[in-house]
């Protein structure tokens, strides 16, 4: 897929890996379409890309809704006629063993973490089959999407959904012999502030987060490792790569497969597989 001179729509494009995938399309020469629910970090990047020649806008974005990720569609549409690239990347995290997870926990993240994507789909697809050329989805998992931890259930579960979203898309898209294609991205330790996440979270729902003592332990750990994680910048042209280069799977880490590898191999193992 040539890119160059086309339109791009990148959720949570404000800060993290949004911001890096935003400046590696916007390199490529794409124009940029940044939603995000922060409206400073938004503008902040919209400027940085026009300093830079790249035509962009805003588009204050809770993905978590529908009419908005429908009103995003019509603002890039309006501005620039077309989208051919969408990348579903705005998302949460809370921390809690299954049990200890209250149901507005489950209900936050599952509605941003995977209706998210969903919206995105639902609106964007049309879009693309419309105009009749190349076009491409990707979506933000996570390697908790392929291997599931202790202490992220609800994290786990959302991003499952959208590893299994985005398979089906791309298996669909084929069969049916269309020019658009679907990718996932599965990141393993990036420097982000997603362990932050709440700050965005409305204060009716985060009282209902009480969070455990394993659940806070899990997220000092989660805390120390991302810091020392990998710079966002670097994402971004994972992602450009599958664009252009028609991949589906995204990795950031590919030595955690070793963990994904290992809970197929136990799952191979159980005989009843075998009868």
């Amino acid at each position: 897929m040539d890119v160059n001179g086309k339109t791009a729509v990148v959720t949570g494009g404000g800060s993290g890996i949004g911001r890096g995938i935003v400046r590696a399309l916007a390199g490529q020469g794409m124009n940029i379409v940044v939603a995000d629910i922060e409206q400073a970090p938004m503008d902040e990047v919209v400027a940085e890309l026009a300093s830079r020649g790249t035509e962009a806008i805003g588009v204050r974005t809770d993905v978590s809704k529908l009419d908005q990720v429908e009103a995003l569609a019509a603002a890039a549409l309006d501005r620039f006629g077309a989208v051919h690239v969408l990348c579903n990347n705005a998302g949460v995290g809370v921390s809690d063993p299954v049990g200890a997870t209250s149901l507005e926990d489950w209900r936050w993240t599952i509605d941003i973490d995977l209706w998210g994507p969903i919206h995105g789909v639902h609106v964007f697809l049309p879009i693309m089959e419309r105009q009749g050329e190349p076009a491409h989805i990707n979506s933000t998992a996570s390697m908790a999407g392929l291997y599931a931890g202790a202490s992220l259930g609800a994290y786990n579960v959302a991003k499952h959904g959208v590893v299994a979203l985005m398979a089906s898309l791309e298996r669909d898209l084929r069969l049916a012999g269309s020019p658009l294609r679907a990718s996932v991205l599965c990141p393993g330790p990036i420097n982000t502030n997603i362990v932050d996440s709440e700050r965005n979270r409305a204060a009716e729902s985060a009282a209902q987060h009480v969070g455990t003592t394993a659940g806070k332990k899990f997220w000092d750990i989660l805390t120390r490792t991302l810091a020392d994680g990998m710079n966002p910048d670097e994402v971004g042209p994972m992602v450009l790569d599958a664009v252009v280069n028609d991949r589906f799977w995204v990795l950031t880490h590919p030595d955690m497969g070793g963990l994904v590898r290992k809970q197929v191999d136990q799952m191979l193992e159980d005989r009843s597989l075998t009868r």
